[in-house]
C-alpha cells in the first residue's frame, strides 16, 4: 500500500444522496490525478462489497499475504460483512474513472473486541475509559491499489473517515513490517501503544493510537 501525505486538495461542494445515504462527498487532485470519495454507512456499504473484496483481492495478492491463510480474500469478505453489523461503522471508497481504487472502512471500537482486551495496561487508564465510552474509532482496513500507491490516496482515505466522526482518537492495528503503512502512520502522528495479534494464526500487529482528529 502506498500512504504517503497528499500534496494537492482540490475540494468541491458536497452532497448527500439522502435515499441510499452515501455522501458523494468531495473530488480531490492528488499528484495530478482527480479521485472521487464516496462514504458509506453499513446498509450502502453492501452495495460495494464485491467492489471492496475484489479491492483487497488485488492489494493482498503479493507475499507475505498471499500464501497465508489469516488474508484469504474469502477471510476478509467475512469480516467484512460483518464488520457493516458493527456500532459506527462507515467506509470510504476512492474512484478513479468510476473504479474503486482505495478504501477505507472501520467501526467504533469496543472494549470487548479480544485485541484491545490483550493490551491490557499498556493502552493506559485514559484511552480506555474514551473506549469503555464510544469515543474511540477503530480503523479497520485501509489500502490502495498498487497502481495507485504513493500518489496521496491513502492518506486522503485516512483523513476523510476521520474527519468528523464524533470519536475524539482513532485506533488501528498494522503488522510488523508493512512499509510504507507502518512508517506512514507514525508520520501521521499515531503512537504504539504494544504488539497484539487478531487470532492465534494472524502475524504479530502493532497497536497504535492517534489521539485526536484534525477539524
Amino acid at each position: 500500500m502506498g500512504l504517503p501525505y497528499a500534496t494537492v486538495d482540490v475540494l468541491r461542494q458536497h452532497w448527500w444522496n439522502k435515499s441510499t445515504s452515501i455522501l458523494r462527498e468531495r473530488r480531490k487532485e492528488v499528484h495530478g490525478m482527480e479521485a472521487e470519495y464516496q462514504r458509506y454507512d453499513g446498509v450502502t456499504a453492501k452495495t460495494v462489497a464485491d467492489e471492496l473484496v475484489d479491492t483487497y483481492s488485488e492489494v493482498y495478492s503479493v507475499p507475505p499475504y498471499v500464501d497465508d491463510p489469516f488474508f484469504t480474500v474469502d477471510m476478509f469478505g467475512d469480516r467484512l460483512h460483518r464488520a457493516f453489523g458493527m456500532p459506527g461503522f462507515e467506509a470510504v471508497t476512492a474512484r478513479v474513472d468510476g473504479q474503486v481504487v482505495g478504501l477505507v472502512h472501520g467501526v467504533t471500537l469496543t472494549a470487548d473486541k479480544p485485541w484491545w482486551v490483550s493490551l491490557d495496561d499498556r493502552a493506559g487508564d485514559k484511552l480506555r475509559t474514551a473506549v469503555e465510552n464510544g469515543e474511540v474509532f477503530w480503523l479497520r482496513e485501509l489500502m490502495v491499489r498498487p497502481k495507485y500507491g504513493r500518489q496521496g490516496l491513502g492518506r486522503q482515505l485516512h483523513d476523510t473517515i476521520i474527519t468528523g466522526r464524533e470519536e475524539t482518537a482513532t485506533a488501528l492495528t498494522c503488522v510488523i513490517g508493512n512499509e510504507p503503512a507502518h512508517s506512514a502512520y507514525l508520520r501521521w502522528g499515531y503512537r504504539i501503544m504494544g504488539q497484539i495479534k487478531h487470532a492465534p494464526e494472524s502475524p504479530v500487529y502493532d497497536a497504535m493510537v492517534l489521539s485526536s482528529h484534525p477539524m
